[in-house]
Parts: C-alpha cells; structure tokens; sequence
C-alpha cells in the first residue's frame, strides 16, 4: 500500500487481510495492493456499507463498501440479533427470496444460514421469486421477518438486501432504527454465525406459488370480459427478471391465450448479466423496446414488462392513432384506480369505508377520482412501506381497494404489503380485456378519465450533483426554496406551501401556518417541499436518499372536452411544465 490510501483505509485492509475472512478475499486483497491500485482499494474500504431503513444495496466485490458474503453476513447477524431480542418468547421464522442478479442465490443461502444457526427457521425459496412473493409468503407462513435479495433495476453490477418486518412490509420505524444499531454493533466478524443448521431451513416453491396465484385470481372482477377477450395480445417482456417464474401462466391461468414472451429477455439474470438492456428497468423506454417492436409486429393490445424482483410494471398499449405508445407510472395508476373503483361500486361494494393510498409526489388525479367515489385516498411520504404503514394502521377499520406510486409500483388488495407487479400485470390484462369488451382500448379508457375528471400531467426534472459539492448544492437549492418559495408558477400565485422537514404548512393568503400530523398515516418529517398554486399546479422538490440527485415534480392539469383535442391539450401542459422548470432555473 501507498501512502495515498488513508490511514483509516489503510487500517480496515488490514484487518481484512489479518481477520478471519476467507483465502479468496485475502488474494484479492493483496492483488489490488500488488498492482498498486488505491482508487480500487479506497473506494472499497473508505466506509462500510450502510444498513439503510431498508437494508443494504451497493456494488458487488470485496471491502466493507461492497456487497458481499461478510457484510451480507454482518446485516443478518444484527437483524438475527433483533429478532431474538424482539421476540425472546416466541418461535421466530424468516423467509427468504432472491432474484436473478449475480451471486443472488450465493447470498440467500449465506442468510439462510446465519438465520438457522441463531436458533430461527427459514423458508428459503428453492430458485427466484418476485419480490412480492415475499411479502405475501411472511404473512402466510406467520413469519417475523423476511429478506429479498435484489438490487431492484439497478445496473448489473450491483447486488442489494431487503429487510422485511412480521405484517409483510419493509421495516418502518421503530424497528429500522432498531436493527441499523444492532447491525453497528457487532465489532468483528467473527461475532457472524456462519455455520448454518440445516435442521431448521426449510425450501419452498410451489406450494407458495399455488396460493399467491389463487389470491391474484380472486382480485379478478371481470371474468366474463377475459372469457369473451381472451384472444387479447398480451407481450410480455420479464427483463431477465423474477416475473418469468409466474407472470405468463398467471394470465394463462386468467384464460388468456394469447401471450407472447420476448424469449432472449426470459432467461433470468442472462447468467447476472442482462445482456439485452443497458438498465433492466420497465421505466426506460429502452428497456422496452424489444417489447414495443414484437407488439408493432403482431398488432397486440397490451405490453408488461416487469423488473428484476418484478415489483414495477411498465406498459404500453395502442394510443389514438393507433401507435403503440408507453404509459408513465402516473397514467398506469390512474387507469388501475379507476377501475377498481368502477368496479367496486357497480359491485355494490362501497360502504363509504373504502379507501386508495398513494404517494404525495404521484399524480392528485387519483384523490379527485376517489373523492367522486365516496372513497378516501390517503397520501404517504414517497416509499411503499408508507402506504403499507397506511394499510396496517387501517386494518379492521377500513378497506383497502389499491394503490400505487409514480415510480411504476402498484398494489391490488392487502395481502402483499409492497409494490406487486405480479398481481399488477394480472390487473393490467383484465382492466385492458374489459376495455375491449366495451369497444375500447386501454388509451381510449386513460381519455375517458381526463374528460370526465381533466387531464393531469405530471413532469419530472431530475438534476444530478455528484460529491460532496454536490451534496451541498442540493442542500442549498432545498433552503433557498424554504427561505424564498416562488410568488407565481406560469403566471398562477402560490397559495400554499407543505414543508416535510419542518411537518408545517403555510397559507399564503391568510398568512397563516397549520402544523402537518405526523407519526401515522404515512408521515414523518422528510427534506420535502410541495407547492400550489392557485390553478391546481403542483410542485415539489425532493432530494433523493439513494443518488446524488434533487428531483421536482411538476404536476399541471387542464380540462380536456373531446378526444380530438387530446394532442394540442397534451401539448400545452408539456409546455406549461418545461416553461416552470426554465422560470425556476432548474437545469
């Protein structure tokens, strides 16, 4: 080692190189050393690898800042730690899941170990499952706990850790914070039980794929219109991911017969690799391009695409000039509620105790569509264990319909407490089905809505600073909003603003400020500005918690008389949002 390593650096190599870690590591160690590689050695080691309110994500390799079999280790001997500690009476059992990205199933084995040798059975799921998958077989098999192994539609060469509490959801408050200190509190590793015990690992597979289906197939409302649509052309692309293992015989099992699946994106992982996308992420025009191009070529009505864990759905359907064109996270979530509210209602089903969940930062079209329904919608901090945390508090007192976040996650009844691209691709399928069965496609049915409701746009300005500078900029941009907010956005006066950091909102035209509940519902404080302005725009500012970016949400709405004018309307609110963005200086 050089003198350009840090002495800190330089100190945890060589507690590695001297420690109990295992031959290959030491080599590779000493390899990096050999060749003189410090950026490598200090961008591995200059800081552990932070157990996050939702666990652990970061580049695969060796080093206390990757993703590997001792900081995996580390993260479930502490969680084991808070298990045990949380539930000393109890008969404590974990389940576990993991998807196709490199060294995922390497990893689960490893956590399934650490949990068995701490006295805790596991369920270890036999190959990949989606991520909800896991959510709903903690619940199933009464578990305290659970962990997927995913770095969601991360590049390849990134691994992550998700931990999950008793009810199915990621970890809130108190029990994130709890786990965080119990993770930091192991000081070596050789406090990590590594020697599992078979004796108490049990695998699972399609027992729990059984019951997961049959609970999507009893969320199914329109049996009849699937019966008399199922020739519908269904594309569906699993991006290498989860989804293949249940997506295509889930709608067979619908009865639609009519699936096609992009075969050189079905294989899962492409050996970790996932060859045919540069990111493995529905939300990426790109990465749904081979969908988009069978679906031209066939003439089909719907496109699914579903990432790695097969928590997010992307998709696309045939617009008005019958072009097949993608839908935003906002436009999916808005089609989805509608339906289930219509749905619900001609069922007889609304009592007046119903309710949807979404985000704050996802389209206010779905609060306007529920409102003219009798039915609450709740809005939550941006993360789905917030609308899950909603989910909890409301149960046995009110009734979950679904909800969903701009970001492409959905949920479709209360069984899964997370994003759930399974059952949101079965939904999808049926909602397009029943479309047809009117004489509509999917779009036709998104143009309904804004006439009936007014047409919502929602735009994202996403600025990237990278560094500590970076990180300082953003800080700034958030003060200078808080201390100056904007009189006007495109001519229209700011009446309100919400500050998340400080759970206060101020009335600008009373000059008043009201305190935002916070505790429950989704809420606590969180570095979020959100502004309106007299003409129903919405915007907000948010710095990232996982990337070096600030993101602002500009949510702008019209109303929309007839089909035709779709295009120039759509138009105009695209305009409208880049003319904020360029007033507000953001690029």
């Amino acid at each position: 080692m050089t003198a350009q390593l840090d002495t800190s650096v330089m100190a945890k190599v060589n507690s590695w190189l001297n420690g109990d870690y295992d031959i290959d590591t030491k080599q590779s160690i000493q390899q990096l050393i050999d060749e003189g590689n410090d950026t490598e050695l200090n961008d591995a080691f200059y800081k552990d690898l932070e157990f996050g309110t939702g666990g652990l994500r970061g580049l695969i390799g060796i080093g206390s800042n990757r993703m590997n079999r001792y900081t995996v280790g580390t993260a479930t001997q502490g969680l084991a730690n808070y298990l045990n500690k949380a539930f000393p009476n109890e008969e404590k059992k974990v389940a576990i899941a993991y998807d196709s990205r490199i060294k995922s199933d390497e990893f689960a084995k490893i956590i399934a170990d650490i949990f068995s040798s701490n006295g805790i059975t596991v369920y270890l799921f036999e190959a990949l499952r989606p991520t909800p998958e896991l959510s709903f077989a903690i619940r199933l098999l009464g578990c305290k706990s659970g962990v997927v192994v995913t770095a969601s539609h991360n590049p390849k060469e990134y691994n992550g850790y998700k931990a999950y509490w008793d009810d199915g959801s990621q970890v809130v408050a108190p029990h994130d914070t709890n786990i965080i200190g119990e993770v930091n509190a192991i000081e070596s590793i050789d406090d990590v039980k590594f020697e599992g015990d078979p004796s108490k690992i049990i695998k699972i597979g399609s027992d729990v794929d059984e019951k997961y289906m049959d609970h999507i197939l009893s969320l199914s409302i329109s049996k009849d219109a699937i019966e008399r649509q199922k020739g519908l052309k269904i594309v569906y692309t699993p991006l290498h991911g989860t989804g293949v293992t249940l997506v295509p015989q889930l709608l067979a099992k619908m009865g639609f017969e009519a699936v096609t699946v992009i075969e050189e994106q079905a294989e899962p992982g492409g050996n970790g690799q996932f060859p045919t996308v540069v990111y493995p992420n529905p939300e990426e025009s790109e990465a749904m391009s081979k969908a988009v191009e069978k679906a031209k070529e066939i003439d089909a009505d719907l496109v699914l695409g579903t990432d790695p864990d097969a928590d997010r759905v992307g998709i696309a359907v045939k617009n008005h000039h019958g072009e097949i064109q993608l839908l935003n996270g906002n436009q999916t979530a808005s089609v989805l509620i509608y339906y289930l509210l219509n749905a619900w209602k001609d069922a007889g089903k609304l009592t007046g105790s119903q309710f949807v969940c979404k985000t704050i930062v996802t389209t206010d079209l779905i609060d306007k569509m529920a409102a003219s329904y009798d039915v609450k919608c709740y809005n939550t901090l941006t993360g789905f264990k917030y609308i899950a945390q909603v989910i909890r508090e409301k149960e046995g007192i009110e009734q979950f319909i679904g909800g969903g976040e701009e970001s492409y996650g959905y949920l479709i009844g209360d069984a899964v407490r997370d994003k759930d691209a399974i059952a949101s691709c079965a939904m999808i399928a049926e909602l397009t089905a029943y479309a047809k069965d009117k004489g509509l496609s999917l779009f036709d049915m998104l143009m309904e809505i804004y006439k009936q409701f007014g047409f919502y746009y929602e735009g994202l300005i996403s600025l990237t600073r990278k560094g500590k500078s970076g990180a300082d900029e953003i800080q700034q941009m958030m003060a200078d909003f808080r201390a100056n907010p904007p009189k006007t956005l495109a001519g229209s006066p700011v009446i309100r603003m919400d500050d998340y950091k400080a759970l206060s909102t101020v009335d600008f035209t009373s000059n008043t400020t009201h305190s935002i509940p916070s505790g429950e519902m989704g809420i606590e404080s969180s570095n979020v500005l959100q502004f309106f302005t007299e003409d129903g725009t919405k915007f907000t500012c948010r710095p990232s918690g996982t990337e070096p970016k600030i993101k602002f949400y500009v949510g702008v709405r019209a109303a929309l008389e007839k089909n035709e004018d779709f295009d120039d309307v759509y138009a105009s609110l695209k305009e409208k949002v880049k003319a904020i963005g360029e007033e507000l200086g953001l690029k």
